[in-house]
């Protein structure tokens, strides 16, 4: 019997496994091998807190690419659900812990006993992969943390965004300090006289208010990020003309750049959201990558990449107002400058700042919570499957330093220049090839070719039909998400 390896139980490696199961014809061994988050769940399903929200509304999280309303038909089976107009239902920002729930169960109807519709079975293992060898026989060997071993003839890495980026070459400790925002920092909130400080002012930061909010707690909240910006809110799309050309992709970084800023411009004169235009360029954004030069990623990723994710990663209005009105308040305060590191004083621990005229600040707290999200160089990242692979060459990072680096049929590229006939990723590991790879409608698309393309590999395709799915299918997206 064939066997698969999945490295990495989130939405990406799930889904995968999911896609392989349904859509195999023959026996297929898939192994999923998850660590540290839950099952299905990954980090940003995995929390329990109900105030923490989608930042899609559910008309565009199916799951699977070909079952556009596969969420929405779900949601209809909760008594929760059940009962709200089609119109209200589709505009839904669901609870992310009940996304997990679906995710979940979606597994679950995979991992039934094998029988003639489904051919496959689905093995869970809850362990950490620390290496992989591949042999002579084209098998692979994948070492886990407990010192056993399990062999697959192909492995897919899908192990989602790198941990956070550490302040300090010496790993910061505090009893107030949290290195991440997914641990339990809950049980280390202080009293109201004492300030919460967020380094980042992303998705995360915005997590962390809303809990504070649905806690009651009554101090004062600093986000502090080099930017300074806080994610918009989702907005209703008006009918505009497509402005772009027939193959944008060809334009470059100065040409793009100048024809967006005329329709923002233009936008703001009628009183619209300039965000339209992101949403506009958000099909083509993959190839129009792809042909930029190196030197223009590398200007991009310097002048515009804060800017392009505020607008791309939004949240729902009410948040969004929730957000603005405590800064009108004074609840929340956005600090911007650039974080040099960090100091115990006492029980409080006190952030150092560098702000944009070069003066340096010092933000103290109770409690310090580092948000400032996955770890952006890959050559010295800190997990150990990754330092084996990339000591022995088995990987190299893309020309980016932002992730693995992997041709188009997902195969791993090795330290010599050699596409992998064993190894394949998908994912925001994936963010330096493609940079759009982290939300669910990028997801998605890649677990159902990358199951397609391994069963092509394995002949196990089901008779009949054809699964895949285009670059140019999988982003229609609706103008306004």
């Amino acid at each position: 019997m064939k066997k698969v390896a999945i490295i990495g139980g989130g939405f990406s490696g799930t889904m995968a496994a999911v896609n392989l199961a349904r859509l195999s014809s023959g026996p297929l061994c898939i192994q999923l091998i998850n660590d540290k988050y839950p099952l299905g769940r990954g980090v940003a399903y995995g929390t329990r807190r109900e105030e923490h929200l989608l930042n899609v509304a559910a008309r565009n999280m199916s799951a699977v690419p070909d079952h556009a309303n596969h969420f929405l038909d779900w949601l209809r089976t909760r008594v929760d659900y059940s009962d709200l107009p089609d119109p209200q239902l589709r505009e839904t920002y669901v609870p992310r812990r009940i996304y997990g729930d679906y995710l979940r169960s979606i597994l679950a109807t995979y991992m039934q006993p094998i029988d003639s519709h489904h051919p496959a079975e689905i093995q869970v293992i809850e362990q950490e992969a620390i290496d992989i060898e591949f042999n002579f026989e084209g098998t692979a060997e994948i070492s886990l943390k407990d010192g056993s071993t399990i062999e697959a003839d192909r492995v897919l890495l899908a192990t989602g965004n790198q941990p956070p980026c550490p302040l300090a070459e010496d790993a910061f400790t505090h009893h107030g300090y949290c290195a991440e925002p997914w641990t339990n920092w809950m049980e280390k909130i202080p009293g109201p006289a004492e300030n919460i400080i967020v380094m980042g002012t992303g998705l995360s930061m915005i997590d962390v208010f809303l809990t504070l909010s649905e806690q009651d707690w009554q101090g004062h909240l600093i986000a502090i990020s080099h930017n300074g910006m806080i994610p918009q809110a989702h907005f209703r799309g008006i009918e505009y003309p497509d402005f772009l050309p027939e193959e944008p992709e060809n334009l470059g970084l100065e040409h793009l750049v100048q024809l967006l800023e005329k329709h923002c411009r233009q936008l703001q004169r009628i009183g619209e959201n300039p965000g339209i235009v992101v949403d506009r360029l958000r099909p083509h954004t993959q190839k129009i990558w792809q042909k930029f030069e190196l030197a223009e990623k590398q200007e991009f990723l310097k002048r515009y990449a804060a800017r392009w994710n505020v607008i791309r990663h939004r949240i729902a209005q009410p948040i969004h107002q929730r957000v603005t009105e405590a800064i009108t308040e004074g609840r929340l305060s956005v600090v911007r400058g650039r974080i040099t590191g960090l100091e115990a004083d006492g029980d409080r621990v006190c952030v150092n700042v560098l702000n944009r005229a070069g003066d340096s600040q010092q933000v103290s707290g109770g409690l310090v919570i580092n948000c400032t999200g996955p770890k952006s160089g890959f050559s010295d990242t800190s997990v150990p499957l990754f330092q084996n692979l990339l000591q022995r060459g088995l990987i190299r990072p893309d020309e980016l330093d932002m992730g693995i680096d992997v041709g188009a049929d997902f195969a791993t590229i090795d330290a010599e220049g050699n596409p992998s006939e064993f190894l394949f990723a998908i994912g925001p590991l994936m963010k330096g090839t493609l940079w759009e790879t982290t939300a669910v409608p990028e997801l998605r698309g890649q677990a159902m070719r990358v199951a397609q393309l391994l069963l092509d590999d394995a002949d196990l395709v089901s008779p009949g039909h054809d699964y895949r799915i285009s670059v140019e299918e999988e982003h229609v997206i609706e103008y306004y998400i």
